[in-house]
């Protein structure tokens, strides 16, 4: 077996930060995770479903090693009994199980939430490589290297614009998709090494480690979903998640995630308190430019130089989207863009749109109401019911 995962580093930077958040704050959750492919791959995913046994069980077998607890312990916003934690950690081959249903893959991790909300991105990752191995690999990487070239140049045309009162800055938000772990290495090196003022980080740890980049992240919607079943009243629970978040991290990791029951109700519970303590936003459903201008409507409406603030996009960027948003809003506030399948599966490959959410909490269902229609991940009609009446959101068609 050729291993996917060679490193517990090789994820997503948020996992770490959301995952010391809930080991400080609320260590007894328990917690469900449940993976879904939204389209039609190529063939069934259930072939896969030996190699993906064979590679949870690797996973399972990874320690973090010395020289990676020192790197995460130098993040200034990373505790030292949180590092002591990694050092003795081990995933649960338990708490993880693959099945199948016909053509459909099933993988499922449930037990206490501080031992399986790592699983998702190595899961999501693994998956990807398996599926994309069937393919002709000389002609992907022929294809994705053209098409990176292509980037590039587009990235230089930006040399002669007229300058915008803030910088473009774009990071690889790319590790779930990707078309491998090895391309997705030569994409990131690649763009430090031909456009570093533009080309400013990358999500994935262990290459932040390695090419000594920015490692790029705050929360995602697990984050702020598992808040809806720790006993706070529903209404509060994007308070409560937000203000968890400001204890723990004090001014550092300052871009909240806006979209778990639509903009509109986050930005009713993003108060001055919050929108001072908090250096900007995360869009990652709904329509960019209206989200950029309700967000900056809002700081205006909070007497908020909204230049001091950031707008960070992150939902299904292209480079050119990105440039598109940037004029639109470079002038009025700082902005950033997250893009991933984009950038580490531009390979002339239709990639997988494939998802490990968490669909379970303390026994309980948790839900996100995405502001775009189809990212909607609950079982549980009732439960989707309640939550839209409590936030007076309209279900999307």
């Amino acid at each position: 077996m050729d291993p996917i995962i060679r490193s517990l580093l090789d994820t997503d930077l948020y996992k770490f930060t959301m995952w010391q958040t809930m080991l400080h704050r609320h260590p007894q959750t328990q917690a469900e995770y449940s993976f879904v492919c939204r389209n039609e791959p190529a063939y069934p995913l259930a072939e896969l479903l030996g190699d993906v046994n064979e590679q949870l069980d690797h996973l399972c077998s990874l320690r973090f090693e010395p020289d990676e607890l020192a790197y995460l312990g130098a993040l200034r916003y990373i505790k030292s009994d949180f590092v002591d934690f990694m050092r003795i950690f081990r995933f649960q081959r338990e708490f993880i199980t693959a099945s199948v249903e016909g053509p459909v893959l099933h993988i499922r991790s449930l037990g206490p939430q501080v031992h399986t909300m790592a699983f998702e991105i190595f899961v999501l990752a693994i998956v990807n490589e398996l599926y994309f191995r069937r393919f002709d690999r000389d002609a992907a990487l022929a294809q994705g290297r053209k098409r990176l070239q292509d980037k590039i140049a587009l990235l230089r045309t930006f040399e002669k614009e007229p300058p915008r009162r803030h910088p473009f800055e774009f990071f690889d938000f790319g590790v779930r998709r990707r078309y491998s772990r090895d391309w997705q290495r030569e994409v990131v090196a690649t763009f430090k090494n031909e456009v570093p003022q533009y080309f400013k980080g990358t999500s994935n740890v262990l290459l932040a480690k390695e090419l000594d980049l920015v490692p790029i992240g705050t929360m995602a919607h697990e984050y702020l979903q598992t808040y809806q079943a720790l006993g706070f009243r529903l209404r509060d629970f994007q308070k409560a998640a937000l203000e968890g978040w400001v204890q723990e991290y004090r001014g550092d990791l300052g871009v909240a995630l806006t979209d778990v029951v639509g903009m509109d109700a986050f930005l009713a519970d993003f108060d001055l308190y919050f929108a001072k303590l908090f250096d900007g936003l995360r869009h990652d459903s709904g329509d960019p430019l209206v989200w950029g201008e309700k967000a900056l409507a809002h700081y205006v409406k909070l007497r908020i130089d909204s230049h001091t603030k950031r707008l960070v996009f992150s939902d299904g960027l292209d480079l050119e989207t990105a440039m598109k948003l940037y004029r639109a809003f470079a002038d009025r506030a700082q902005t950033g863009f997250g893009i991933g399948t984009n950038l580490t599966n531009d390979v002339g490959l239709v990639p997988l749109n494939i998802v490990m959410k968490l669909t379970g909490c303390n026994a309980q269902p948790v839900a996100k109401l995405s502001d775009s229609p189809g990212k909607t991940l609950c079982d549980d009609q009732t439960f989707l019911a309640y939550l839209r009446q409590v936030f007076n959101v309209t279900a999307l068609a």
